[in-house]
């Protein structure tokens, strides 16, 4: 078994850091990795990103993240990645990693993602530029997810995005935010792999859990909504 701990949109900065720290030093105690969903600072400065790197580094368990739309806001993103991975954090953007605890292996293949809505009520590539570069936007992190994910040797597969792969879990999100909150391209590329669980963020008003067209077991973890430091997931069977 792979015990999974997961949080997202914490917004550091200065004056909240300490906050989540005496939680997460009992990691080592209840889980083998932290997953991260994005929205790790407020403003995407790397004076914020130091407070993420204190707040999240050395933590005695591999802590993985994605970034979310908070920590592209100052367009800080290669400073806020290398404050990150100085501090021994791993940012995911296309790209995956396996882990092995025991000799199982877990691999998390992580992307930002993007908006554009869900079946039947989404954005199409047709029209402007403008709409044309939003959906490509979104079917570009979708693809790089869907390949990353497959691309993984492991026993448990996880997705770790920002933006939402299903409307299951922003129930309770204005209906006309839904576009700017995930797209299904996401969940698409989720369900193109052996994809055990999928986390992410981003929508703080929305719901827990949710599922995939495929089955793929979907978390909001978002801080607001779980209410808690972390979450935790155990992989290999089906409690979480």
């Amino acid at each position: 078994m792979i015990r999974i701990a997961a949080v997202g949109d914490v917004h550091l900065d200065e004056d909240v850091v300490g906050r989540f720290r005496p939680a997460l030093e009992e990691l080592p105690d209840c889980a083998d990795v932290l997953l991260l969903a994005g929205d790790l600072t407020r403003h995407g400065t790397e004076n914020e990103a130091r407070c993420v790197a204190e707040e999240f580094g050395g933590l005695g368990v591999p802590v993985l993240t994605v970034l979310g739309n908070h920590d592209h806001q100052c367009d800080q993103v290669p400073q806020v990645v290398k404050v990150l991975e100085d501090a021994g954090i791993t940012v995911l953007e296309g790209n995956g990693v396996v882990l092995d605890f025991g000799g199982h292996r877990l691999g998390v293949a992580g992307v930002k993602g993007f908006g554009g809505g869900f079946a039947g009520r989404c954005a199409s590539d047709f029209g402007e530029p403008e709409m044309k570069a939003f959906v490509r936007t979104t079917t570009d992190s979708a693809d790089r997810l869907g390949e990353a994910l497959r691309g993984l040797e492991c026993d448990v597969l996880v997705a770790l995005t920002h933006y939402a792969p299903v409307p299951d879990t922003l129930a309770g999100e204005p209906l006309e935010i839904y576009p700017f909150l995930g797209s299904y391209q996401l969940g698409q590329a989720i369900d193109s792999a052996p994809t055990a669980l999928a986390l992410h963020g981003h929508a703080h008003a929305g719901s827990e859990r949710g599922t995939t067209p495929g089955g793929v077991r979907v978390r909001n973890v978002a801080h607001p909504v779980i209410k808690q430091a972390y979450s935790i997931f155990h992989l290999g069977n089906h409690t979480d």
